[in-house]
C-alpha cells in the first residue's frame, strides 16, 4: 500500500467567507475557489497551508434551520494512494460492515469512498488527484 497522509479534515460551518477570511488571516491560508453543488446546495472551499496541510470548509444552509447543532467536525479524509487501493479498502470495510458509501468520483473530482471508524466517526478514502 502507498504511504497514507491526511488528505484534508473538514467542518461544517455556518458563514464560509467568515471562516475563510479568519483562516486566511491568522494562519496565512490560501482559499480555492468556492465548490458549489446546485443539485445539493452543498459549498465548501479548501484552505491549504503552506505545509500542504488542508482544511474544507463546508456549508448547507438548510442545515441551520434544521433545529440540531451539527456544526464543527465532519469527517477526516485519508488519501491512500490510488483507486485501485481505495477499492481494495472498500472491500474490506464492507465486509466489516463499516462502509458508509462509494467508492464514486464526486462533483469536485475526487475518488472516494466514506466509512465509519468503530464510534462512528466519518473517514473519506481518497485517491491521489
Amino acid at each position: 500500500m502507498s504511504q497514507i497522509k491526511i488528505e484534508h479534515l473538514a467542518i461544517w460551518v455556518k458563514d464560509l467567507e467568515k471562516m475563510k477570511k479568519f483562516y486566511h488571516d491568522n494562519f496565512h491560508t490560501n482559499a480555492s475557489d468556492l465548490y458549489h453543488n446546485p443539485k445539493t446546495n452543498f459549498r465548501s472551499y479548501f484552505l491549504a497551508f503552506d505545509t500542504g496541510a488542508r482544511i474544507e470548509l463546508m456549508n448547507k444552509p438548510e442545515l441551520e434551520n434544521n433545529g440540531v447543532d451539527c456544526f464543527g467536525y465532519a469527517h477526516l479524509a485519508l488519501s491512500v494512494g490510488s483507486k485501485s487501493e481505495v477499492d481494495q479498502l472498500t472491500e474490506i470495510f464492507k465486509k466489516e460492515n463499516n462502509l458508509l458509501n462509494g467508492p464514486r468520483v464526486t462533483g469536485d473530482g475526487y475518488y472516494e469512498a466514506v466509512i465509519k471508524d468503530p464510534e462512528g466517526n466519518l473517514i473519506e478514502l481518497t485517491a491521489e488527484k
